[in-house]
């Protein structure tokens, strides 16, 4: 296909711009020489009808849920509502700036607080912050506030316990805010191991890092135990909120013991994945820890004016000006689109349309552990006469993203694990996709057994081909 600049041809525009001489002629004296250009900018030239379908062509090229399946477990990878982008593009949201008085911004400051307190009902928690970037970023924000909390109290704990299950970044924001981390067993279940747990729980210990429903797809039954040893051991529970999607009006992680919180937006509240950024990671805290939450946290006066407000403890600035409005404005619209009823829909049908997928494949793809699933579904590819990713790679013929495979990529658990794959619809889905997301699965599974030299070498379809070992 080419790059834009292979497409170039002199004197082609895609728009006629005045002439700038006249414009540049008294900016000339006050912009040094050395920063001045001595020749154009190498930029590519073409007719904009040619950029258009440039750029139309390569979209085509790429997958996401706008032409495709994407149950990527673990991720959330659900619809975004193209009316959401409209409504966070108004004028008076994209035109305001971070230094403008806020006496301007009271439009913009009021949904911000009314998210605050939205996410906060939702989550249990009873303080907001929506500065942090990302969600691991606001995991590195709660481990920071852990620290000055403990700080205070002149506490001296240096350790993190995150289950085996636990997400990449649980352990990194554990490291790159100073603490060694520690990893708890999973038990034959795939449930949190508790004897294990009693075991390293010490006065070391300043925060237990989970996710409920675990990684695995399963509800963590013994965690209201989990919570009583961690408070009685003063340290602090963390909720990873990486799978709130399957519990929105059903359960809060405040209810169950928790007392920090990070909610990744993109993943709940159906904002986009951004390709690494940009994303929003709200971080909330109960009462005890809302004086050390980060710059900054919308405030409302007596006279019902909203203002950026400082707390006397705060962990200090971690992202410049508010963090990503526009994104925060996009799960606003998300929650309020929905309403309480409709949110608690949404967590049920993820978790109906997990089951349904492992349901209609169990009989190829036996789930890892014989339990009913929560959002996401767990199944064993050891039945297959080739690798799991080799399996996964031809799904892309079907119009299917890969599953995340636990034996392969970024993700790695031993044993059983290696040929795991887990699976995660999201409720976005209907059950006619669904059916074809199964049939597609099964035809796959039946060519690796007629054919696995010919999935192999799959994906077909693709610009790209897979990168095969000479013989």
């Amino acid at each position: 296909m080419g790059t834009i600049y292979d497409k170039s041809n002199s004197g082609l525009r895609s728009a006629c711009l005045p002439n700038t001489e006249l414009i540049l002629e008294g900016l000339k004296e006050k912009i040094p020489g050395s920063l001045l250009r001595t020749k154009p900018a190498d930029l590519p030239e073409m007719s904009e009808q040619e950029i258009v379908r440039h750029y139309t062509n390569l979209s085509y090229q790429a997958h996401g849920v706008d032409n495709g399946a994407y149950p990527l477990g673990s991720c959330t990878m659900k619809y975004n509502p193209k009316r959401h982008e409209r409504w966070a593009s108004f004028d008076g949201f994209k035109n305001c700036h971070p230094s403008q008085p806020s006496a301007g911004l009271q439009g913009t400051l009021e949904l911000m607080y009314d998210l605050q307190s939205d996410l906060g009902e939702i989550t249990g928690m009873d303080a907001f912050s929506l500065t942090p970037a990302a969600g691991a970023h606001g995991e590195w924000a709660g481990l920071l506030i852990a620290k000055k909390y403990f700080a205070k109290r002149k506490e001296k704990r240096h350790t993190i316990l995150v289950p085996d299950s636990a997400h990449g970044t649980n352990p990194s924001s554990a490291s790159m805010a100073g603490y060694k981390c520690q990893l708890v067993p999973t038990t034959v279940e795939g449930l949190f191991d508790l004897e294990r747990y009693q075991n390293l729980l010490n006065k070391d210990v300043a925060v237990i890092m989970m996710t409920n429903p675990s990684t695995f797809g399963l509800w963590e039954k013994n965690i209201t135990t989990i919570a009583k040893l961690a408070k009685e051991n003063g340290s602090l529970l963390y909720y990873d909120g990486a799978n709130l999607n399957a519990l929105m009006g059903i359960v809060r992680p405040g209810d169950m013991g928790f007392d920090i919180v990070h909610v990744n937006t993109h993943k709940t509240f159906s904002t986009p994945h951004g390709g690494g950024g940009p994303g929003a990671g709200p971080i909330g805290v109960r009462y005890f820890l809302k004086n050390y939450l980060p710059e900054k946290v919308v405030g409302k006066s007596e006279n019902g004016m909203f203002f950026w407000a400082i707390n006397s403890d705060s962990i200090g600035k971690i992202k410049a000006y508010w963090g990503h409005v526009l994104v925060l404005l996009k799960a606003y619209s998300y929650i309020k689109s929905l309403g309480p009823v409709g949110l608690k829909k949404v967590s049920e049908n993820a978790i109906l349309n997990a089951n349904y997928l492992q349901a209609g494949l169990k009989k190829y793809f036996p789930p890892v552990f014989d339990s009913y699933c929560m959002h996401e579904c767990l199944l064993s590819g050891e039945r297959l006469n080739t690798t799991i990713t080799s399996f996964a790679k031809r799904l892309i013929d079907y119009n299917i993203h890969p599953p995340t495979m636990l034996g392969a990529g970024c993700v790695y658990y031993p044993g059983n694990l290696k040929s795991a794959m887990l699976i995660e619809p999201t409720e976005t889905e209907s059950k006619e996709r669904l059916d074809e997301i199964i049939t597609g699965f099964i035809r796959v599974f039946d060519e690796c057994l007629e054919r696995a030299d010919f999935v192999e070498s799959a994906p077909y379809s693709t610009k790209v081909s897979k990168i095969l070992k000479e013989d």
